[in-house]
């Protein structure tokens, strides 16, 4: 077990960027430098699916039960919690995976600089979300693994640890020039909320791994996404526009819908 946790902190670290522990902020920089209005912070970097990718790509070895990850890895790690649990569960990965997104919002009102609006956020959480539902709901339905509890066919990949690996993710990226001890922070809950969904019989090591991976490239979408949010909806405040949005019902048809205008 001590091994697992080992490589799993192996893989996540760097994407914390330790580094920049050592920055020091100048006191005579102004709030703009710790808010950059520029597109280029938030653009598509091919770099950026490395992490994402590695973590995925690790736990889908995991999919085939007749493989040797499932076998020498997932097996043996859910027998040795087994041990340790002794039917004894902790529901409170069901609520600690929300705190990152919490602290994502709320982390400007306690005074720490955002790169971002408290509007902007919003709308990469919104993303992020949409993202991370389509992927994870997507593969589970997919791929249809068995939970290690038998509960359901919907193991791979795990939900809550995508969800709070997201968050981190979120609040790494927007808060990294205050102070990277908020990311830190908010990873190692989302590694610790990974442990409960192992402990608690839910889901299997494969899981887990991927399911961190899709959490942090559901952020990055989220976030590259953004400047072309700010551009529709005139976040940008360089043009002025009007979206409309008209509801409408067909009662031939019972179905419901939208139509969109904008005015540029």
């Amino acid at each position: 077990m001590h091994k697992f946790i080992t490589i799993i902190l192996i893989v996540i670290l760097p994407i914390l960027d330790i580094n920049a522990i050592n920055y020091t902020p100048d006191y005579n920089d102004t709030i703009q430098d710790f808010r950059p209005d520029n597109e280029n912070e938030f653009k598509f970097n091919a770099k950026q699916l490395i992490a994402p990718g590695i973590l995925i790509a690790a736990g889908s070895l995991g999919v085939c039960n007749k493989g040797w990850f499932h076998k020498n890895i997932n097996t043996k790690v859910k027998d040795r919690l087994q041990d340790w649990r002794r039917d004894k569960r902790f529901k409170a990965d069901d609520y600690i995976q929300y705190l990152p997104l919490v602290a994502h919002l709320g982390l400007s009102a306690c005074g720490v600089e955002a790169k971002t609006s408290y509007k902007e956020r919003i709308a990469v959480i919104a993303t992020s979300y949409i993202a991370l539902g389509i992927i994870v709901n997507g593969t589970k339905y997919t791929v249809k693994k068995l939970r290690p509890d038998s509960s359901k066919r919907n193991s791979f990949v795990s939900g809550h640890t995508a969800t709070v690996f997201m968050g981190a993710e979120l609040v790494r990226t927007e808060y990294k020039d205050a102070s990277p001890w908020y990311g830190i922070g908010a990873y190692t809950i989302a590694t610790g909320v990974g442990f409960l969904r192992l402990y608690n019989n839910r889901h299997w090591v494969s899981d887990v791994i991927a399911g961190a991976g899709v959490g942090i490239l559901s952020a990055r979408i989220g976030y590259w996404l953004l400047p072309l949010e700010k551009k529709l909806f005139g976040w940008d405040n360089k043009e002025n526009r009007t979206l409309v949005a008209v509801p409408y019902y067909q009662p031939d048809t019972k179905s419901l819908g939208a139509s969109f205008s904008m005015v540029f």
